[in-house]
């Protein structure tokens, strides 16, 4: 059981870590090595931040509760994965869309340069192998690298140590690490640093959510990798809830919260390092978990009715004969298989419904007709079909409507 503590103390800084004068003369920089997890004196859970953490544990409940009951949870899982990985490569100043990685992912070209959408795709790749390697692997260190390697090989920061602890110094913010707004700690310090990162993942001490939090911003502060940090620190998050059983999937995007409030974000993070205010920091990151877990939440239900109403449609489009019958069974494979994918190509998806492709033409027309996809690209070929209302409901929070 963690310790409530109203202590006050005069260096708050000291509270978060320390800094050490690195170099001499004009060049001299301070770099920032952070206290072991958890922080001393212990976290104060006032009034607002107890409310805070009984909020978000009601919302994570309730959304762990209406995934664990979903017939189909991949289908669902398929595009909540898409959406946090566009949002955290967002924050890092990509321009990608959802829109844009789906097309991307049936081999058309996106709206967007393509080591964007790259990064994407990445994260996509990242965040599953971390979640599949957790049933064989303890969240650990190890499998921080693994899943990094993934992050960043074959993208821009492909050259920048994939799966490999930094062995130079990194900065953020500013052109060198004596102009720079925060200078991480030395790469000599990361061995020690690290090792307490890990042992504080594996301790019992804290409520899990206060665990997450401290643990998201601790390694933002530490900047063990070269490149990927920030994308690799939000991905923890995921991979902490599962792996302490608070989510049995990563239906949690919180990254929208952390770009919407990108500033306060930030500001934050830096506030823990120089004020040691890990109080505020827990409070945003609490307030995040509970808006974002109640609009996955509500984003679920209205999907499985989106999901109920259109099948309905699809079963009556045809009546009568036996044929008719017949497309509407093609019909209804087709869009359940749309259901999966969000957009789909013909060959694709004659090869996944085991059927020919004049069928699927066939079925993708009635579809249209009915208002339930819409063509992306506006080319004569290799088209691109799109579940519009589907994807209108997955930017809804984020206020981006992504089809025409």
């Amino acid at each position: 059981m963690f310790l409530l503590s109203m202590s006050s103390f005069t260096k708050r800084s000291e509270r978060a870590g320390r800094w050490v004068q690195q170099g001499s003369g004009e060049t001299s920089y301070s770099a920032f090595i952070p206290a072991p997890l958890p922080p001393v004196p212990a976290i104060t859970v006032d009034s607002v931040l107890q409310r805070r953490l009984e909020a978000a544990g009601l919302a994570l409940g309730r959304l762990d509760g209406i995934g664990r009951i979903l017939p189909g949870p991949e289908e669902l899982l398929y595009s909540y994965i898409r959406k946090e990985a566009v949002l955290s490569s967002q924050i890092e100043g990509t321009q990608s869309s959802i829109a844009d990685l789906l097309l991307h992912e049936n081999q058309a070209v996106p709206g967007v340069v393509l080591e964007d959408i790259q990064e994407v795709s990445n994260y996509i790749g990242a965040l599953s192998y971390g979640i599949d390697r957790l049933s064989t692997l303890p969240l650990s260190l190890r499998l921080i690298r693994e899943s990094h390697e993934r992050l960043v090989r074959g993208t821009r920061g492909d050259q920048k140590a994939p799966g490999e602890f930094r062995r130079s110094q990194n900065w953020i913010g500013g052109s060198k690490p004596s102009d720079a707004m925060f200078v991480p700690p030395p790469p000599h310090e990361l061995p020690d640093v690290l090792s307490a990162f890990e042992k504080f993942l594996h301790s019992v001490e804290y409520p899990v959510l206060l665990k997450v939090g401290l643990a998201h911003a601790q390694f933002e502060t530490i900047h063990p990798f070269l490149d990927g940090n920030g994308r690799v620190g939000r991905m923890l998050i995921a991979l902490m809830l599962v792996a302490e059983g608070v989510l049995e999937r990563p239906w949690l995007y919180v990254s929208l919260h952390f770009k919407k409030h990108r500033d306060k974000y930030y500001r934050l993070l830096q506030e823990v390092r120089t004020q040691g205010n890990w109080e505020e920091w827990l409070i945003f990151f609490l307030e995040g978990v509970t808006t974002i877990a109640n609009q996955a939440t509500e984003k679920i239900r209205a999907l499985m009715a989106l999901f109920e109403r259109d099948r309905k449609v699809v079963e009556q489009s045809r009546k009568g004969s036996i044929y008719q019958s017949v497309a509407v069974q093609s019909n209804l494979t087709v869009y359940d298989y749309l259901k999966k994918r969000i957009a789909i190509r013909i060959p694709e998806t004659a090869e996944a419904c085991a059927t020919t492709k004049p069928t699927v033409k066939r079925a993708i027309e009635d579809l249209q007709r009915l208002g339930i996809v819409t063509e992306a690209t506006g080319k004569p070929r290799n088209k691109v079909y799109i579940y519009k209302e589907y994807l209108d409901i997955l930017n809804q929070d984020d206020g981006t409507f992504e089809t025409q």
